[in-house]
């Protein structure tokens, strides 16, 4: 493997549910309560979530463990409370009352300066931070892996199911999260200077309190010397967030040893192509990222992984990616489980038990 490979790590949001599988406000308690000896656990908006992060990944194989070990530890933490976890990007059952926010100063701030679209966006994501050198280089990744937004989406659409009832959408959570205004595709910015004058303009019109409220599809992190690829829900397994992530590096890897200029896509154009991803998934069609056109999704993301093989190649993960997509092509993703149980009975219930993560010493 070359020595200067991109590093990568995961963030992934979890609900806490009680035993019927309804929301459950614990979720601060059973994140300080989970062991913490891989990566980071971290409250969410809202109390009924919790968050883990990986540390800094250079292999799958890396990242495949630290997951696994942040999500055993959390569903170990939750059961002792008499709790479940649950990796779905939407809340499966309906619930009577709104969830309460988590008591942190920030997040009561965005609570009461956003109403209602705080109080019910909540949604479970899976996060990929990709390193680059510096935030010129992010940008250009971010204006370069525009048209590939829709196939990647539907890698981990894992939101069928949602308020007791088929939304008739693969990725609901992409729906609800879109509800926020700095939220969606990223237009092609061209420049830092744009990018920045766009988030100077949020933060003057109070559309964001803080930077960290920038929710584009794709965005430069605050934190990290990262580009971080928002858009995806949770997985519904460990395996398909490393997928996931090993082919967003390859993506990115692909953009950066590449000269060829971005697409002019608009981001009018683009935010129908995400919708319609979200709409039907891995088992619908998807547009392509070259012509726009719509394919049976696998297919386009067949092309995707030909598109980045160079780079998946070079760090070993060419032939993982290819067996994970034909699996998911063959078998269905987690939002075609969800769907697929759900219609055995029309009980939502049946999706939080076919989701919900087992610890370890169950």
């Amino acid at each position: 493997m070359n020595s200067d490979v991109l590093t990568f790590g995961v963030e992934e949001e979890f609900f806490v549910v009680d035993r019927t599988g309804h929301l459950s406000p614990v979720g601060g308690a059973v994140v300080d309560a989970a062991d913490e000896d891989e990566g980071e656990l971290q409250q969410e908006l809202t109390r009924s979530q919790a968050e883990s992060a990986t540390g800094i990944c250079t292999t799958r194989d890396e990242a495949e463990r630290q997951l696994t070990i942040l999500r055993t530890n959390l569903a170990e933490a939750a059961a002792r409370r008499g709790r479940r976890l649950l990796p779905s990007g939407s809340a499966p059952l309906t619930e009577t009352a709104l969830p309460a926010i988590t008591p942190n100063p920030r997040y009561e701030r965005m609570s009461e300066h956003f109403g209602a679209t705080a109080r019910t966006s909540h949604t479970c994501g899976c996060h990929v931070h990709i390193a680059v050198p510096d935030r010129e280089t992010g940008i250009r990744v971010i204006d370069r892996v525009r048209p590939f937004l829709p196939a990647l989406l539907t890698v981990t659409a894992n939101s069928a199911i949602c308020d007791g009832y088929d939304t008739g959408y693969a990725s609901w959570r992409y729906q609800q999260w879109n509800r926020w205004p700095s939220a969606g595709a990223p237009p092609r910015f061209g420049s830092l200077d744009h990018y920045e004058s766009i988030v100077d303009a949020w933060l003057r019109a109070g559309a964001i309190l803080d930077r960290a409220m920038v929710y584009w599809d794709v965005r430069l992190s605050e934190k990290q010397p990262t580009v971080e690829f928002r858009l995806g829900d949770v997985a519904a397994t460990v395996g398909e967030a490393v997928l996931y992530g090993v082919l967003i590096r390859g993506l990115v890897g692909t953009i950066l040893a590449s000269e060829e200029r971005p697409s002019k896509l608009s981001n009018e154009v683009l935010r129908a192509q995400i919708w319609r991803a979200s709409r039907e998934g891995l088992s619908g069609r998807c547009p392509h990222f070259r012509t726009g056109d719509l394919a049976p999704a696998s297919d386009v993301l067949d092309d995707v992984v030909t598109f980045a093989s160079g780079a998946l190649a070079e760090t070993g993960d060419l032939d993982f990616v290819r067996d994970g997509c034909a699996r998911l092509a063959a078998e269905g993703g987690g939002a075609d489980r969800q769907r697929a149980r759900f219609e055995k009975r029309g009980v939502a219930d049946d999706v939080v038990d076919l989701l919900a993560v087992r610890p370890a010493r169950d």
